[in-house]
């Protein structure tokens, strides 16, 4: 293996892109779980202004995943890492795959997992330009299978309050005090000098979809990351952690027959 591809692969064991796991040990946790559910990280690879990388969102996806791997008996997968990020298009490094293709690639997981036995499925969404995932889901629940997106809006929000996180969502759009918080608490190695003197806020974004990010901030940054510090983010984990009890028993739960 080359030096670049050596530190790209330590990269991802370290950050927990990668899985570990055997065989036998998915098995052996498997083992007595009604319903085995497995946990799909999802971010991009897009723009996070100048002092975050651009796979912060599949960075933070993962410290989610990991976080419900450490407290529930749920298989952990390697990351979906490209989506659909169009709306960052102006600024260099970001890559996009289309929505379609994300729908198939999410759908197609899940019925590779069903065929080798596990039952449910929780994408755990790290990017919000990623609408297609609400309708994977929808979509799967129709069908009767056992889906789940997470974390819900309510999910976060009772997790900056847990953590203290003064900035609205409304207002921690994108590289704000969420995202530094969450990578100076994870992953503090891939934070960059600048976040101190970087906050930018631009609440009224309502021709997002139509003329993408550039039209609304220089930096790439919409949000106040001079807020964040990595006490908030281990807090903001461990209330995602404690908030994803209600999707395991869902998914878990035996349904009702009459």
């Amino acid at each position: 293996m080359s030096g670049s591809g050596a530190r790209t692969a330590a990269y991802g064991v370290a950050s927990g892109v990668v899985p570990t796991d055997t065989t036998e040990d998915v098995r052996t946790r498997g083992a007595g779980v009604s319903a085995q559910v497995a946990v799909l990280p999802v971010g991009s690879f897009e723009q996070h202004g100048p002092f975050l990388p651009l796979a912060t969102d599949t960075l933070v996806a993962c410290a989610v995943a990991r976080e419900i791997a450490a407290a529930y008996p749920v298989h952990l997968l390697p990351p979906v890492t490209v989506s659909c990020s169009h709306e960052h298009a102006a600024w260099p490094g970001t890559v996009s795959i289309s929505a379609v293709t994300l729908h198939a690639v999410v759908s197609d997981i899940a019925a590779s997992l069903r065929r080798s036995g596990v039952g449910a499925l929780v994408v755990v969404n790290g990017h919000g330009g990623n609408y297609v995932l609400g309708n994977v889901v929808q979509e799967a629940s129709a069908r009767g299978e056992r889906m789940a997106l997470f974390p819900a809006a309510e999910d976060w929000e009772a997790a900056r309050e847990r953590a203290g996180v003064v900035t609205s969502l409304l207002t921690d759009m994108h590289a704000g005090e969420i995202e530094t918080s969450i990578l100076l608490h994870a992953h503090p190695e891939f934070v960059r000098p600048g976040h101190e003197s970087a906050d930018f806020v631009a609440d009224d974004r309502r021709h997002l979809l139509t003329v993408g990010m550039s039209a609304y901030t220089e930096s790439g940054v919409i949000g106040r990351p001079s807020l964040g510090s990595a006490e908030k983010g281990k807090e903001l984990l461990a209330s995602l952690a404690e908030s994803f009890d209600p999707y395991f028993r869902l998914l878990t739960s035996t349904p009702d027959r009459d």
